[in-house]
């Protein structure tokens, strides 16, 4: 299972304005901001009472290149989160989009993948394909 995982952005207040949006219908909310080693980071997450900390951040965004080497901007990505309901998937194709994203597949049952299947993909500001799923039948 993963447990969190880190992209790294071009402009950091483009990013907390598009994903603040978009991940909102799925229960995420900003819950870090902040510079570590000369980079500002954004975390967000869902709350979790199991965690001790009363939440769980799963998804951070990090502007400028890695100290590690390799690409500066992550792009090219495949992010998929998970929605509670098919409103949620509508929701977040509809902020997404209000907030520049660009279409790369409405909201819909996508029977290919199962019957279940109800997803929408956006292009996000860095060309990453980020999509919202529910799994539910109905």
């Amino acid at each position: 299972m993963i447990d969190h995982m880190t992209f790294r952005v071009s402009d950091i207040e483009k990013t907390k304005s598009f994903y603040s949006a978009a991940l909102a219908p799925l229960g995420y909310v900003l819950l870090v901001e902040a510079n570590y080693g000369g980079s500002n980071m954004l975390g967000y997450g869902t709350p979790d009472a199991a965690n001790p900390r009363g939440h769980k951040i799963d998804s951070w965004f990090v502007d400028g290149p890695s100290p590690y080497g390799g690409h500066a901007v992550s792009t090219g990505c495949h992010l998929c989160w998970a929605a509670p309901d098919r409103a949620a998937v509508d929701a977040f194709y509809a902020a997404a989009m209000a907030q520049g994203g660009r279409d790369n597949g409405k909201p819909g049952l996508r029977p290919e993948y199962h019957a279940g299947y109800y997803g929408a993909f956006v292009i996000d500001p860095e060309g990453n394909n980020i999509e919202a799923v529910c799994h539910a039948l109905v």
